[in-house]
């Protein structure tokens, strides 16, 4: 009878897992799935060069900027009740997004898209934590999340494909819906509440002084890879640095911190945060500009170029399988490390593949990424829940995730200068060309096959400047992992303690 009951439990336990991967599995493909969409939005709704850019940023500066509040909110409120209102926002917000009628409407919703995924993945991360206290069960589970929030991420595009083969713009947002409503019955009824017994008062500042100090810094660096750096990229910045100072300088004078900025001073955990920073920094730049490869050098449809990316999904989910047996063996710091540098080596084949014939090359490249970023994501992740008590669990996955998200912003905007800057190196001589035309090749190689001209000179610089940065994302996950073996206690899963 009694094995009957824990049986009983341990299927629901791992039930409720499943709801929480897939809604955070919902907000990362979110996160890519718009940018196959961008060509049929502007034909519809034909938003200006400043709106466009809206559409896309918004979400991100909302999401970014209340990470830490909404995690914190989450230990005190309830993580389940914060994560199904966030649910219903999200859904919503889905709704309005997907018939917006005008540019400014579809910037709002995207607003409130990303204010409600604020709310998902800390309190999604920090159920997993109390509802697997085991450690060796906790890392199994958190290889599930973890491949769904970063196979997520690379399932956006074959999503958006898929989509756009058959429907309107508005679908990669409408699909959301059906989705939502199945993650609300599955979470009310099988996710347990879970909050802090003793959260302390809410400081409304902190909250503030939080948002200030992460906005402003992802417009400057956004900013800069668009316009390059000038007074107003200088001034986000300064305005963002000292929002932290203030910030960090609250914190340690409040009886109950927005968040324990005394974690920092321990080198395992800034080691982590650090390490799974650059990761998705080199991980997330890649990603954004293969998509284009594929599409705009190989000739691939948006579904052909999605499909072609599928092994790197299949990657991180197959870690799963392998993910406790290796922090078992190696222990996290040791796992860590390792799975980083596995995914440099990815990134090395992936150099040698963007300058061949053949998609072989590339899918053995895009497996060993997947298999290094995805247990990479699982080793950093568990190392920081495992380093805070169960009840802070909100405003550590919160950390995690904010890590996360400058990643993703800082890996887009820096590693996309960077490609730009040795795209029109690479670019032959176009002297000879009317103004008009060398503006457009030099521009991008999407206005180049867009104007048809240069295309073949284009395509061919497009990908010397994607191996050059590769390779440089390849020695900047290098760099992570030894610092992660390094740093990071290698402990084995089943000697922690919580």
């Amino acid at each position: 009878m009694e094995t009957t009951v824990a049986t009983r439990v341990g299927s629901r336990r791992w039930a409720g897992l499943g709801a929480l991967t897939l809604a955070v599995t919902l907000l990362a493909i979110d996160g890519t799935v718009l940018a196959l969409a961008v060509p049929a939005l502007m034909a519809d709704l034909a938003p200006s060069s400043t709106q466009l850019l809206w559409i896309g940023d918004v979400y991100s500066f909302a999401l970014a900027g209340l990470l830490i509040s909404m995690g914190t909110l989450a230990d005190r409120i309830g993580r389940r009740r914060l994560l199904m209102i966030g649910v219903t926002g999200f859904g919503v917000a889905s709704l309005l997004a997907a018939f917006a009628p005008g540019s400014g409407w579809l910037i709002a919703a995207r607003a409130v898209l990303g204010v409600a995924g604020a709310t998902l993945m800390p309190s999604t991360l920090s159920l997993v934590r109390n509802m697997f206290p085991e450690p060796k069960l906790r890392t199994r589970a958190i290889a599930v999340w973890s491949a769904g929030a970063s196979g997520g991420a690379a399932l956006g595009p074959l999503v958006g494909g898929l989509l756009l083969e058959h429907f309107w713009w508005g679908s990669v947002f409408l699909i959301n819906v059906p989705i939502i409503v199945l993650v609300l019955i599955t979470v009310a009824a099988l996710v347990p509440e879970s909050r802090d017994p003793a959260p302390g008062r809410f400081d409304p500042l902190s909250a503030l002084l939080s948002v200030a100090a992460v906005v402003p810094f992802v417009w400057a660096v956004k900013h800069t890879a668009q316009s390059g750096i000038d007074g107003a990229a200088l001034a986000a910045a300064a305005l963002g640095l000292g929002a932290v100072l203030w910030f960090v300088r609250r914190q340690r004078t409040l009886k109950s911190p927005l968040i324990d900025v005394t974690l920092f001073a321990r080198p395992a955990f800034s080691g982590t945060i650090l390490a799974s920073l650059i990761a998705i920094f080199a991980f997330s730049g890649l990603l954004f500009f293969f998509s284009q490869y594929l599409q705009l050098v190989r000739g691939y449809s948006p579904l052909q170029a999605g499909l072609r990316e599928l092994p790197l999904t299949l990657a991180m989910v197959a870690v799963v399988v392998v993910a406790v047996r290796a922090m078992t063996k190696l222990g996290v710091g040791r796992a860590l490390g390792l799975s980083l540098l596995v995914a440099s080596a990815g990134l090395a084949v992936l150099a040698v593949g963007e300058g061949r014939s053949g998609y072989l090359v590339l899918a053995v490249g895009l497996v060993v990424i997947g298999f290094g970023v995805g247990l990479a994501f699982t080793a950093s992740t568990d190392a920081v829940l495992a380093s805070v008590p169960a009840e802070r669990a909100g405003s550590a996955s919160a950390i995690s995730e904010m890590a996360y998200e400058l990643g993703v912003a800082l890996g887009i905007a820096l590693l996309g200068t960077l490609h730009t800057v040795l795209y029109r190196a690479s670019l032959p001589d176009l002297s000879a060309l009317p103004t008009g035309a060398r503006e457009a090749v030099t521009e991008s190689l999407a206005t180049a096959v867009s104007t048809g001209t240069e295309v073949a000179a284009a395509q061919e610089a497009f990908s010397h400047a994607m191996q050059s940065t590769s390779v440089i994302a390849a020695v900047l996950l290098t760099v992570a992992g030894l610092l992660a073996w390094r740093v990071v206690p290698s402990r084995p899963v089943e000697a922690r303690l919580d």
